[in-house]
């Protein structure tokens, strides 16, 4: 069962396209990321997700049907910045967020015992650090048990501890069988915590599918030799690379991580007549394959 379903999804501001007919689906029990630069779309699609913005065309599903507020209960959101009364304890503002959603008001102790503010409950919300206030955020998100979590940037703005606090939070809502979908701008934070991931690019879906695809390391295999032309020639009958560039007075072989064979290169190159006077084997980062992606 796919818990979203996005269908040639656009939204228009005026003349700004902010989302160019996006599709993709999100799988039951995964933590899925939506990944892109800033004014990628990425909070827009939330927005009509949660029916706060009007697509400008295309449609989507939740649970494999047609959106209504039945369904959008089962979701638990968390939107731009936590909105929570500064003079009142997290207690209380629990117990407002509860009475607002109409549900979820026995899960107040369950859901600060998640988030690691049992001890700090009765403190206004004013004496919390920001990745406290996130993670109050998240405990509203969870009021009434809900199967799905929105995300929209949860990490955004706070330190190192802060970060590690709400990833591992994540990490543990998902082991307890929770679909989360997750908005962010941040490589590390997607490659670290999600399943899969859709990457948007000024309102393009550039690339969807298992992190570990998308996101995959190369191999790099860097070759040089006195004649460069001739291991140019050579390499054109080598198998098993899937992308070669030129950088100076080098050649660059990309290869899935796992399959290169060193070995094997060098003596193909001088079966061909090629003494190679470079070799190395380099990886390229998931930042370079980010940019890549985007730019």
């Amino acid at each position: 069962m796919s818990i979203l379903s996005i269908e040639n999804l656009s939204k228009n501001y005026g003349r700004v396209q902010a989302l160019k007919g996006v599709s993709f689906s999100v799988p039951k029990g995964t933590v899925f990321g939506i990944l892109g630069p800033n004014g990628s779309g990425k909070t827009t699609m939330l927005g009509i997700i949660m029916d706060i913005l009007r697509p400008t065309g295309g449609t989507y599903k939740l649970f494999d049907k047609v959106p209504d507020e039945t369904l959008r209960r089962r979701i638990g959101t968390f939107l731009e910045t936590p909105n929570f009364y500064h003079y009142l304890s997290a207690q209380k503002n629990l117990e407002i967020a509860a009475a607002l959603k109409e549900r979820g008001h026995d899960d107040i102790p369950r859901v600060l015992e998640m988030v690691n503010l049992t001890q700090r409950k009765d403190s206004r919300f004013s004496t919390y650090s920001l990745g406290m206030k996130q993670r109050l955020a998240i405990a509203s998100c969870l009021l009434g048990d809900p199967e799905v979590l929105i995300l929209d940037e949860p990490t955004n703005g706070l330190d190192p501890v802060g970060i590690a606090e709400i990833r591992q939070l994540i990490k543990q809502l998902h082991q307890q069988g929770k679909t989360i979908i997750m908005a962010s701008h941040l490589l590390d934070e997607v490659e670290k915590v999600c399943t899969h991931v859709a990457i948007l690019k000024k309102g393009d879906l550039v690339a969807t599918g298992d992190v570990n695809e998308i996101l995959a390391h190369d191999d790099i295999v860097e070759l040089g030799a006195s004649d460069m032309n001739q291991l140019k020639n050579a390499i054109h009958s080598l198998s098993g690379y899937s992308n070669l560039h030129e950088q100076g007075n080098l050649i660059q072989l990309y290869y899935p991580v796992g399959t290169t064979n060193l070995e094997a290169i060098n003596r193909h190159c001088f079966n061909n007549g090629v003494v190679l006077n470079y070799m190395q084997l380099k990886k390229k980062s998931l930042e370079s394959k980010f940019f890549e992606l985007t730019n």
